[in-house]
């Protein structure tokens, strides 16, 4: 959580609901508004606390509904960097700050969705040792996806042997890896960042495991 950036937040978001997108802290998404509800809603951004909660639409909901269901937690985000353009669409770096449990939608007059949230600070386990042994374990699993001499496992091997504390690490790692994007959201949901780096880590083992086996497999001898 950016301690500087949400200091006067005053606990109200502006909701920017997308189907396959999920946002973590620590990283930037670029984005292009377009829907003039959206539009308004940058604006109204820009000239405040330029702050806005990007939040993954429920599957099961109906998206063509007029508020389709929402995940209960969101992602604050603070615009780093705009661009408007001439026909008034504008294209948006945001940075991802904090976890944020939508507590309550409210009604603002306004054409786009606003909620009370509760941020939602990382949780960490105090035992050193086991984070330490954690992040082998998710290094163990990671890096062997990637080439030796290749960039991303360059950029990799930093950010594991860099001091980042654990939990961004794994931010890091869910928004980048090509994960299921309800993994993704379980991940978002999930503030202790041993349980996240442990599911991360599940799920990668698992799908080396898979790509491991034959296909078709073999016909059974008996």
């Amino acid at each position: 959580m950016s301690e500087d950036a949400l200091r006067n937040f005053s606990g109200t978001a502006r909701l920017f609901p997308l189907p396959n997108l999920v946002l973590f802290p620590h990283v930037v998404q670029g984005l292009h508004v377009f829907e003039p509800r959206y539009r308004q809603m940058t604006a109204d951004a820009l000239a405040g606390d330029g702050l806005i909660a990007l939040v993954l639409l429920r599957a099961d909901g109906d998206e063509a509904a007029a508020r389709p269901a929402l995940e209960p937690v969101a992602c604050l985000g603070r615009i780093v960097w705009h661009e408007r353009l001439a026909d008034g669409r504008y294209n948006l770096r945001l940075q991802g700050l904090s976890r944020a449990s939508i507590v309550a939608e409210l009604e603002t007059g306004r054409p786009y969705r606003t909620a009370r949230v509760q941020l939602v600070p990382d949780a960490a386990p105090a035992d050193l040792a086991a984070l330490a042994r954690l992040r082998r374990d998710l290094a163990a699993v990671v890096l062997p996806r990637f080439g030796d001499d290749s960039p991303a496992r360059q950029q990799l091997q930093e950010l594991f042997d860099g001091d980042r504390p654990l939990g961004q690490v794994c931010d890091i790692l869910s928004y980048a890896l090509p994960l299921p994007v309800e993994l993704k959201q379980s991940l978002l949901a999930e503030p202790h960042a041993d349980r996240r780096a442990a599911a991360i880590a599940d799920t990668l083992r698992v799908s080396a495991a898979r790509a491991d086996r034959p296909f078709p497999p073999p016909f059974s001898s008996n």
